[in-house]
């Protein structure tokens, strides 16, 4: 059976961003990032982060520093009863000193990411959503054949309410 999700960008839109956000004493929640996702997943939606991190790629941090940042982001939103399914993350920047790290088709607008996470979890694409806060973000939902809104800042719970209201509908048309 397909599963339904919610794909979130995480810096801008989980966790405020800092630029490059990476150490975990700088992590911290933007206001109704853990309501947002508690609701969605009451509705029954995987919730699944998908981030772009050019800072490893850049050098300005490790893997291992992005893991641990991602672990405490994960720690701080289950204490409130917010459980992350999947956290996928593109660790290129166009602008590399290494080749290698420059070219992919993870990093957002491809859809890569959200590609790999519906194949991996059998997530029916058309009944799920993106949440980012960059035009990247949404380009790449799109691509990838899903709902995609624009987060401006304020409270991520109300715009979660908008989204869940906006996918019902799209199920009661097909019905």
């Amino acid at each position: 059976m397909e599963r339904r999700a919610i794909f979130l960008d995480r810096d801008g839109v989980i966790n405020v961003d800092t630029g490059y956000p990476h150490k975990t004493e700088d992590c911290q929640l933007i206001p109704g990032a853990a309501a947002a996702i508690r609701r969605a997943r009451r509705e029954g939606y995987m919730i699944c982060v998908v981030t772009n991190q050019g800072g490893i790629a850049l050098g300005y941090y490790d893997e291992a520093g992005l893991r641990r940042f991602n672990d405490h982001l994960a720690g701080l939103l289950a204490e409130d009863g917010a459980a992350l399914d999947a956290i996928h993350f593109c660790p290129h920047h166009p602008s590399s000193p290494d080749p290698a790290r420059r070219q992919c088709s993870c990093r957002k607008p491809q859809p890569g990411m959200l590609l790999d996470l519906a194949r991996e979890h059998n997530i029916d694409m058309s009944a799920s959503a993106m949440i980012g806060d960059r035009v990247t973000d949404i380009e790449a939902g799109e691509a990838a054949g899903v709902r995609a809104f624009l987060f401006d800042g304020g409270n991520l719970d109300t715009l979660m309410l908008k989204v869940l209201a906006s996918l019902k509908e799209a199920r009661d048309g097909e019905n």
